[in-house]
């Protein structure tokens, strides 16, 4: 790459650019850092959510058992009369510019169980309302851990560009300063000279 020519005008644009590139190291490092704190606690979120899911999966299995015993086998019969429920809807947040999913439950929510509560028994009411809580903190888990695969992508790239400044554009700049600054000191020891010389010729 050819070098800049060493004039004040170089000089200046060579400053203006390091200025910029030191401020844009700081905002990505800054955004870097937020990024990291998100991320943190989105972790501490889904391991959370984790736990909850494996004691309420037990929870329900347990009530599901309970079921199949006080109803002689035929807990399966008022399952089968549960709909299957695909409704999702996804929107998006912005958190410094990375796009975060944000998912929620489609469609309209049932208050009771979808079957009939005359030949059931109270056991498989509370299977179904754990398996209805299991399925909204898998939901939640899903949005939780998708946020983190993003931030951690977005924070290696943030780390990534904010290492490009630090260690290659803005030494880099750097090094253009001192060679333009040395260029242009030697000019003027030059031209000292060459006038001081003129003058003595005049003088003498």
């Amino acid at each position: 790459m050819a070098q800049t020519a060493p004039t004040k005008g170089a000089l200046t644009a060579a400053k203006r650019s390091r200025a910029l590139a030191e401020t844009g190291y700081e905002l990505m490092d800054r955004k870097r850092n937020i990024l990291i704190h998100e991320l943190m606690g989105l972790m501490d979120q889904a391991e959370e959510l984790q736990s909850r899911i494996d004691d309420t999966f037990a929870e329900a299995y347990s009530s599901m058992r309970l079921a199949e015993i006080s109803m002689g086998g035929r807990a399966a019969d008022g399952a089968v009369g549960v709909p299957l429920d695909d409704s999702v809807e996804l929107r998006y947040k912005s958190v410094m510019g990375v796009e975060l999913p944000y998912v929620r439950a489609g469609g309209q929510r049932t208050e009771g169980p979808p079957y009939g509560l005359a030949f059931t028994s109270s056991d498989l009411d509370d299977a179904y309302f754990k398996f209805q809580e299991v399925k909204e903190l898998i939901r939640d888990l899903a949005e939780t851990e998708n946020c983190i695969y993003r931030l951690a992508y977005a924070i290696k790239k943030a780390q990534k560009r904010a290492n490009a400044l630090k260690n290659i554009v803005i030494p880099g700049l750097n090094a253009d300063i001192s060679r333009i600054t040395d260029a242009l000191e030697e000019k003027e020891r030059e031209e000292f000279v060459r006038l001081k010389v003129i003058k003595n010729r005049n003088t003498g």
